[in-house]
């Protein structure tokens, strides 16, 4: 993939580690709102949030990085990937960007890790945005699994985008192509075959957050959920939201697990709106 590609932002040193990271928007005075994506193959933070970042770019200063094993960050020569490692990631990036609060969205997996570092390094965090999120235990889909378990092919990418996606008009030969052209850039398919190798429950597990933990932050909390999610169950949302104490609940319809996508503008509309509103 070429310099010019729009995957490819700025490059920073994140406690040794060169990082990818886009940085869009301008100062407000409040905290920038940063972007944690998903665990797709092939994935980067410019795919995740695409739809999402020149929305947010708006009102905000907006901070969207490809974290570690995935993208252009480079990767740990011990190609070695656990929870304490991505948020030591995180923190580090941040520190990078002298950013002491900030406003945290997480997709997916990025969910996880955004839950997880507001329990770690609740100074650090002023509101939490959870969408289609990892982080409480629940049974391994047979999405999910699909996708921690993909292997390099354009009909593997294919399904793939089946399971992702509600509306099948955003599932079509070009995207695939695109996604999986994009999960066999060099290196990108070896890191992500070394963080969920099966039996893949455990992984879910070890991504989850003491819900004791989870039950005592005090950030103001929006969780969003697509009804229709194959990859990550609804009940994992509901379940996040009944333990904090200051969460809203939102759950589009007709929406599997690409909410910022499907329905990019409400999206857009209520995160935004989440973060502006005193």
């Amino acid at each position: 993939m070429s310099t010019t590609s729009p995957e490819i932002g700025q490059r920073i040193d994140a406690g040794g580690v060169p990082t990818n990271v886009h940085l869009v928007g301008h100062e407000t005075g409040g905290p920038p709102v940063v972007l944690l994506h998903g665990s797709g193959p092939g994935v980067t933070a410019f795919a995740n949030w695409r739809l999402t970042m020149p929305h947010l770019a708006k009102r905000f200063r907006v901070v969207a990085p490809d974290l570690l094993g995935f993208g252009f960050t480079e990767r740990p020569a011990d190609n070695r990937y656990d929870k304490e490692r991505w948020l030591g990631h995180v923190e580090k990036t941040l520190d990078a960007l002298d950013l002491r609060q900030v406003d945290l969205v997480g997709n997916s997996f990025g969910g996880a890790l955004a839950l997880a570092f507001a329990i770690s390094r609740p100074e650090r965090v002023r509101r939490l945005v959870l969408m289609g999120s990892v982080g409480v235990r629940f049974d391994i889909t047979a999405g999910l699994d699909a996708v921690w378990g993909y292997t390099p092919s354009f009909e593997n990418m294919r399904k793939l985008l089946d399971v992702f996606a509600y509306d099948r008009k955003l599932v079509n030969d070009e995207l695939a192509r695109l996604r999986y052209q994009a999960s066999i850039q060099p290196g990108f398919q070896g890191s992500f075959s070394a963080m969920f190798p099966a039996p893949r429950q455990r992984w879910v597990d070890a991504m989850a957050s003491d819900e004791a933990s989870i039950q005592k932050l005090p950030h103001k909390t929006l969780v969003i959920h697509g009804r229709d999610d194959k990859v990550i169950p609804l009940a994992a949302s509901l379940r996040v939201a009944e333990l904090l104490p200051d969460a809203e609940l939102h759950v589009f319809n007709r929406c599997g697990h690409w909410t910022q996508i499907e329905h990019a503008a409400r999206f857009n509309e209520l995160v935004s709106g989440f973060f502006a509103a005193e």
